[in-house]
């Protein structure tokens, strides 16, 4: 390992200019001062810089995010007590999941930015103690269809993106099993990645992330610190411009394999009695980790730069402080155990060193040798940031439709299964091993994730959600969409939510209206978690999202994770065997506002997006998961993007084998167009036996549930709809190839 000299060139003069290129405001310059007593040097004024970004110290929306729901019977570790949260699934054993955001480095490198976000929430899981199981991700683009002039550059990142998350999961040999792509012009040059992991562990081995023990050393372990990712959680604190970026160092470069390494030697080090604390290296890097470590255990830490592992030549302290070079652990060892921590990583074969030590004066001190180069209290650097009230504007409420244009029915069902926010995302996930580790029980496609956690006998399944059409619209509303449409897809796979982590995607909250729409949002998803009894575990903010035509339309990402209590209920969206009953849960719906029928076929965003009432959505779920508890369904589809007609030729097409369906819905005096592309809320499509369907209409009517047969699934070769006299035909074979081959043949042109 290269523990070089240090370089220690003469600081700049501390401007203005500097100042404000570090993102500090004169008042925020001020309190920096008035915490040290006295200005701050060029290393403390980086420091301060990515410490109080909004990445790191949440300065804008902390008021904001106070608001959700962190506790509960089941929360073992809250939010923002450590890297990420836990809950208890019984028996002793638990889940650690999170989700996080990378998205201005995917702009700059999609490959590397992408690859290396998943590193990141990998790293926050195994940091906790548990083994991470598998990953979810939620993606945006600008359109990738079309001859916008940017579609090229679109589908560069889209293609990067994937493959970046591909190659580090697969490396690293964690499945990812499931997530969303949407694709929207609001999001061209500014692309979203959020990305989810989820790990197991016992209860008695949850780790903590706090420097305790006075006189307990201080290790580095991982990989040797670069002048890759230099500064970058402040660069993802601001607005993307065409000066940002060419801030390419800003961008880390990351290694699936080396990681592997370090989180089989974390958790056998875990297994050990010598860890005192144990602080992932994530945004802001070495200063990041001492400083809220020392400020989580009440203490300080002093580090010497000459100690730490790098693989350049030169680096100043400026450079090593805020460099974000990936797969590196801060490790607080119990003294006397340090043998211990070197045998383990010399086993492993990783780069560690001892580097400091934990004191009792609060402090965070960087020294060179002798020379002390940054001392600052650590509590004030990590949990004092300044806290901001942002002004807000709200944005005209969305007027009703009028006139809801026309369209051959025939011909707008198969444009909405081509758009690729709808097709299929199997280009997507045919690229992810999503079968490693063998605990797979439910393919990428279906409405949620289902893994088994063998060790822990446990079945987990997990989706992500957000429709930010109806967010841009109504915020608040498109966020209670969200937390319902999550808990209706896990209810769909049989599952009973747990809780839910977030991922918050705003443009520059400076702005009145973005400031309001992330305001609304939260309060939306907050009204959700409490409805649906889901605890907010953590999650991620992530600001500053624009292009210069604007801000992207918010993006309250949700990721919920729920548990099926026996295999047997395990269920999928596809339709199983001909002559099974389809039938309806919910009403027939008549909501166009938001709908990608319009946006699909008529290039409009606009409308009052559907409404949920949270009685009537949670009555549905319990009743749908009592009908696949009795062993009466056979498929269950929640209806969402596309409306009815998408949702009926899903069911057709998405199994293992393409089944048709007749289906009637007889006289509903609703416009064609209404009734196949609405998309109200609180809906799901189930097959059932047909020796089981008036039971189970039975059984959903007295739960006060509307339900109605629609139809049977057939083995012919089409999927045909009555309704109010009309009758409407498409073969499934070609629907299937529809949807199957659309973003296939798009990316084949790229």
């Amino acid at each position: 390992m290269n523990t070089t000299a240090v370089s220690l060139p003469q600081d700049p003069e501390i401007t203005p200019a500097l100042i404000a290129k570090h993102g500090i405001t004169p008042e925020e310059y001020e309190r920096i001062q008035k915490i040290l007593g006295r200005k701050p040097n060029f290393t403390e004024l980086g420091i301060f810089s990515v410490m109080w970004s909004e990445h790191c110290s949440y300065k804008n929306s902390k008021p904001e995010l106070r608001k959700f729901p962190t506790t509960g019977p089941t929360v073992l570790v809250k939010a923002g007590e450590e890297n990420a949260g836990v809950i208890d699934v019984g028996d002793g054993w638990g889940i650690a999941f999170k989700m996080e955001s990378h998205n201005h480095p995917s702009a700059i490198e999609p490959f590397q930015g992408a690859a290396t976000g998943v590193g990141g929430i990998i790293r926050d899981i195994f940091t906790m103690g548990a083994r991470p199981v598998f990953n979810l991700n939620s993606l945006r683009f600008g359109a990738i269809s079309g001859d916008g002039p940017n579609v090229k550059t679109n589908r560069r990142l889209f293609s990067g993106v994937v493959a970046g998350i591909a190659h580090y999961g697969n490396c690293i040999g964690i499945p990812t099993i499931g997530g969303e792509v949407y694709f929207d012009e609001s999001y061209e040059g500014n692309p979203l990645v959020n990305v989810f992991c989820l790990g197991v562990l016992k209860h008695e081995e949850i780790a903590r992330g706090a420097a305790k023990g006075i006189g307990n050393p201080v290790f580095y372990v991982g990989a040797e610190t670069g002048r890759d990712g230099l500064a970058g959680a402040a660069f993802a604190s601001r607005e993307l411009t065409e000066e940002s970026k060419q801030d390419r160092p800003a961008v880390q470069v990351g290694d699936p394999f080396k990681e592997k390494l370090l989180l089989e030697a974390c958790l056998e080090l875990l297994t050990t009695d010598a860890v005192a604390g144990i602080q992932d290296m994530g945004a802001a890097g070495l200063t990041c980790s001492t400083c809220e470590t020392a400020s989580r255990g009440g203490t300080g830490v002093e580090i010497d730069l000459e100690k730490v592992p790098k693989r350049e030549v030169g680096m100043t302290p400026y450079e090593i402080m805020l460099s974000e070079s990936q797969e590196r652990m801060l490790i607080i060892v119990e003294k006397g155990k340090e043998h211990v921590v070197k045998e383990i990583f010399e086993k492993w074969d990783l780069p560690y060193a001892e580097v400091g030590v934990v004191n009792n004066d609060g402090m965070m001190r960087v020294k060179v040798g002798a020379v002390t180069v940054a001392e600052i209290p650590a509590r004030q650097l990590a949990d004092e940031a300044p806290i901001y009230n942002r002004e807000v504007s709200p944005k005209p409420a969305p007027v009703a439709l009028k006139n809801l244009p026309k369209t051959d029915v025939g011909c707008a069902l198969g444009k909405l299964l081509a758009d690729p926010s709808i097709a299929s995302k199997v280009w997507v996930y045919r690229q992810y091993d999503h079968m490693v580790r063998d605990g797979t029980m439910v393919l990428p496609g279906s409405d949620a994730a289902v893994f088994i956690v063998r060790e822990a006998n446990k079945i987990l399944a997990s989706t992500s959600d957000c429709n930010a059409i109806y967010c841009a619209l109504d915020p608040r509303e498109g966020a209670r969409v969200a937390v319902a449409e999550a808990a209706r897809n896990l209810a769909c796979s049989g599952a009973t939510p747990l809780a839910v982590t977030d991922n918050l995607n705003f443009g520059n909250p400076h702005k009145p209206e973005n400031f309001w729409q992330l305001r609304e949002c939260v309060e939306g998803l907050a009204e959700g978690c409490n409805a649906f009894n889901t605890p907010v575990t953590g999650g991620n903010v992530s600001l500053y999202n624009e292009n210069p035509a604007g801000a992207i339309d918010p993006t309250p990402t949700v990721g919920m994770v729920g548990i099926i209590e026996d295999e047997a209920h395990v269920t999928t969206s596809s339709f199983k065997d001909a002559g099974d009953a389809v039938i309806l849960l919910g009403e027939l719906g008549d909501e166009m506002g938001g709908s990608h029928y319009l946006k699909v076929l008529f290039g409009r965003k606009e409308g009052i997006p559907p409404r949920v009432d949270f009685t009537k959505e949670r009555a549905l779920h319990d009743t749908l998961r009592a009908l696949i508890g009795k062993g009466l369904v056979k498929s269950a589809h929640d209806c969402a993007e596309g409306g009815l007609a998408v949702t009926l030729a899903e069911s057709c097409i998405c199994g293992k084998k393409m089944l048709g369906a007749d289906i009637d819905f007889a006289a509903t005096g609703l416009q064609p167009e209404v009734l196949l592309f609405n998309e109200s809320q609180t809906r799901v499509v189930v097959s059932v036996a047909p020796a089981h369907a008036e039971a189970a209409l039975a059984f959903v009517r007295e739960h006060a549930i509307p339900a109605r047969r629609i139809g049977t699934v057939v083995g012919g070769a089409q999927l045909a709809i009555k309704a109010d006299g009309a009758e409407y035909k498409w073969p499934v074979a070609d629907l299937s190839a529809t949807w199957y081959g659309s973003i296939s043949s798009l990316m084949s042109e790229a």
